[in-house]
């Protein structure tokens, strides 16, 4: 909670900023827009799915992914898995999280709102595939994921750049709007504010995803560091990145909307989740140095 706090108490602190900028600029006088009531719009909109996305997240993700939740491990498989992530989560100073198997390709996630609460779940693929060692590792990877807190700030990174795209984008749609209609005696929006409302929506929104997905680049090295730390050593978990590194060269990925907090993300630049696993390696190596 705290960390939700800090996050919409620095966003307000932002928007307010913004707020008397644009006022002394004398913004409303193009616009006709009212930047206070703007700016409480965009704030509701930004953080409203991103917050309401973030408490569904451990629903969305057992339907999503049809993960089954190990309530009485059926065998020595489940028991280990269970154990392990008990152990890491005692060790990193959390709540025991709920333990889940699903069908898939080499993957492994994390989510929920909450540091005690939360989920984590492996593939059956991953643990075909992969040692013992190195499904320990990935486990330690996502239960650092939750002892960083990373679904809550991936959240809030999310709500502050919505809120950004809703309200920079109606101020210069209004703007536009007021340019195009000039002269012109007729009050509320036209049609110059609503198509450039909704093209820079997109636009923005791209934009917006660079950032959010550049911040979670950033909590992959972390959570592999935090694996190492839990392990005791970064070997396993440089072992484990290698094998997945192999194992997702044909392509199979996560669903989009479970990817960022997945072990391997998609394979693409600026929006990728996931830094590559040649730099994940080398900067665990470098940690390991």
């Amino acid at each position: 909670m705290k960390r939700i706090a800090l996050f919409v108490l620095t966003n307000i602190a932002v928007m307010v900023v913004v707020g008397i900028v644009t006022s002394l600029l004398g913004v409303g006088r193009y616009t006709g827009a009212n930047t206070g009531d703007l700016m409480i719009f965009s704030l509701v909109v930004g953080f409203s799915g991103a917050i309401v996305s973030l408490l569904m997240s451990k629903t969305m993700a057992k339907m999503s992914m049809g993960v089954k939740i190990i309530e009485q491990p059926a065998n020595a498989d489940e028991a280990w898995i269970v154990e392990t992530v008990r152990r890491f989560a005692d060790k990193a100073g959390i709540g025991m999280p709920e333990v889940g198997i699903y069908e898939g390709e080499p993957n492994a996630f994390a989510t929920g709102a909450f540091k005690n609460s939360a989920l984590v779940a492996v593939s059956t693929g991953l643990l075909r595939g992969m040692t013992r060692e190195e499904v320990e590792a990935v486990i330690g990877h996502e239960v650092a994921h939750v002892a960083n807190g990373d679904m809550v700030t991936m959240a809030l990174i999310q709500g502050v750049m919505n809120t950004f795209v809703v309200f920079a984008s109606r101020v210069i749609g209004s703007l536009v709007d007021g340019f195009l209609r000039r002269g012109s005696d007729s009050s509320g929006p036209g049609i110059g504010y609503y198509v450039t409302t909704v093209v820079l929506d997109i636009l923005f929104g791209f934009l917006a995803g660079i950032v959010v997905a550049w911040f979670s680049r950033q909590r992959e090295f972390r959570a592999d560091r935090g694996a190492a730390q839990l392990m005791g050593r970064p070997q396993p978990m440089i072992n484990a990145l290698a094998r997945l590194g192999g194992m997702h060269a044909d392509g199979h990925e996560m669903p989009k909307n479970m990817a960022a907090m997945g072990i391997a993300g998609s394979i693409g630049k600026l929006f990728s989740t996931h830094p590559p696993m040649e730099e994940r390696i080398a900067a665990l190596k470098a940690y390991q140095g």
